[in-house]
């Protein structure tokens, strides 16, 4: 991690707020009976993402780094589940954000594989 100053400078933090983002643009059309279930859970796991990116960074130990990009990982496999689920609920109204989101997720599992593994 040499040269970074922040965690703002990471790539796979940068696209884990490209997915946040994308997450509450999507959720925006869920029914309202969701809000505190689905819905809820799909902002929460988004938001898990970049948050532990940031708190692993903070921690300044590679070992406790790659322990929050587990978290992280875990996070996003969990949240791919979720979009899955609300499709086949038929909850998704916007093919568009939610094949990005595909793509992204996909994305972002392999740069954090690939992050880890250079902290090892």
């Amino acid at each position: 991690m040499s040269g970074i100053k922040s965690y703002k400078e990471l790539l796979i933090w940068q696209k884990g707020i490209k997915i946040v983002v994308l997450i509450y643009k999507l959720t925006k059309d869920f029914p309202k009976e969701e809000i505190y279930a689905l819905t809820s859970q799909l902002k929460r796991a988004s938001v898990s993402i970049p948050s532990n990116i940031a708190e692993g960074f903070g921690r300044q130990t590679d070992k406790s780094f790659n322990h929050f990009l587990n978290i992280s990982r875990g996070s996003l496999n969990e949240l791919e589940t979720q979009l899955i689920i609300a499709k086949e609920l038929e909850f998704i109204q916007n093919e568009d954000i939610f094949n990005e989101l595909l793509f992204l997720i996909e994305e972002e599992g392999k740069m954090i594989n690939a992050f880890s593994k250079n902290l090892k």
